[in-house]
């Protein structure tokens, strides 16, 4: 399993950042969470934990949960209980602790919280996002992708989906690097993706493998994109983000599984269909969660690099699992089972999409 799993405790203080601002309430568990839509309960159930990142890699949830967002609107009168975090291992240990119920999240936490378990916690059910991953440098340090070797490069936490992808490219060069210490030829540096502009503005780091916004605040604050990560993917698509769910949640609660993931189809919709609205809506969501919008400079740039998709690309998960073994993260793992697509392609066949693959990773 990742490294890091063992060795990342719950981020309690990511569980409290919890909510829009002033669309949070607070029930009568004292618990945040969004006001419902209105109209019965589904399953009579009062309320779903969501976990999500204020990233726009995470742009399904930040619009699909924002005011009159499609995921609350089909949920009806069970209320959105919201949970930000800043990165998947630490959503991962919320899921497994019964802390949130459905999640948006990356590959690589979400194989590892699958191996982690034995295969008895969690199931991807959809896709959510492809692209919106880059390699940013200081232009004035490194020119050229030979130039990487030698030098400070971030990634946002040890075992995520970054910092594997970087890890692997890495290796891809021929280079060598201690994937716990992050020692080698090229130096890998776990940072927060909050602090990681702060690291390249100082010169602690000459460059980040991130997604975005984070490479675009770069790009903004002098750094220049050298590779983006869907140059090294088939038809430029990989998976970036994926909707979990915790395997009993799913089995108790099928229908309000389906809401939300007829809500996020919905949402994925409306961004492909009104990207200017639905960018300001992210953008509008991020000002709620982090103080402050994305300027143009920043969100323009990172909201183009980003598709919403419903599709969960499931052969470019297990190539990550691939990436993550041969970065001796990860020991060689059994991902049959991983997902279950069944209520996606019952909600993409009533909307009238064409169904998507397991790439026969699906449950029996």
């Amino acid at each position: 399993m990742l490294a890091a799993a063992a060795v990342l405790p719950l981020l309690m203080g990511a569980l409290g950042a919890c909510g829009y601002g002033s669309q949070k309430k607070t029930d009568d568990q004292g618990s945040s969470a969004l006001p419902a839509a209105g109209g019965a309960k589904i399953d009579g159930l009062d309320k779903v934990k969501v976990g999500y990142f204020a990233n726009l890699t995470h742009a399904t949830a930040l619009v699909g949960l924002g005011k009159g967002g499609q995921i609350q609107q089909e949920l009806k009168g069970t209320k959105v209980s919201p949970f930000v975090f800043n990165a998947g291992p630490s959503e991962i240990e919320a899921l497994n602790a019964g802390s949130i119920d459905i999640g948006w999240i990356g590959p690589s936490p979400a194989i590892n919280g699958y191996v982690k378990s034995h295969g008895s916690n969690l199931r991807i059910i959809s896709g959510s996002a492809s692209g919106g991953v880059k390699l940013v440098v200081n232009p004035k340090k490194i020119k050229t992708l030979a130039d990487v070797k030698g030098k400070k490069i971030a990634t946002p936490q040890l075992g995520n989906t970054q910092d594997v992808a970087f890890l692997n490219w890495a290796a891809s060069k021929g280079w060598k690097v201690d994937a716990q210490s992050g020692k080698g030829d090229v130096s890998v540096v776990r940072s927060d993706n909050k602090v990681t502009p702060d690291a390249y503005k100082s010169g602690a780091v000459d460059g980040a493998w991130v997604p975005e916004p984070t490479a675009s605040k770069l790009v903004a604050d002098g750094g220049k994109v050298l590779l983006d990560e869907s140059s090294l993917w088939p038809d430029k698509k990989f998976v970036i983000t994926n909707v979990i769910v915790r395997q009993e949640f799913l089995k108790e609660h099928p229908k309000v599984v389906e809401a939300v993931l007829r809500g996020s189809v919905k949402t994925n919709a409306f961004i492909k269909a009104h990207p200017e609205q639905a960018k300001n809506a992210a953008n509008a969501a991020l000002k709620e969660e982090t103080g402050k919008p994305l300027p143009a400079e920043v969100i323009d740039p990172a909201w183009k690099s980003i598709q919403a998709i419903d599709d969960p690309l499931a052969s470019t998960l297990n190539t990550e699992a691939d990436h993550a073994v041969q970065s001796g993260l990860l020991e060689k793992p059994d991902l049959k089972g991983i997902y279950d697509l069944a209520l996606l392609n019952k909600v993409l066949g009533a909307e009238g999409k064409p169904t998507v693959s397991d790439a026969g990773l699906g449950v029996k």
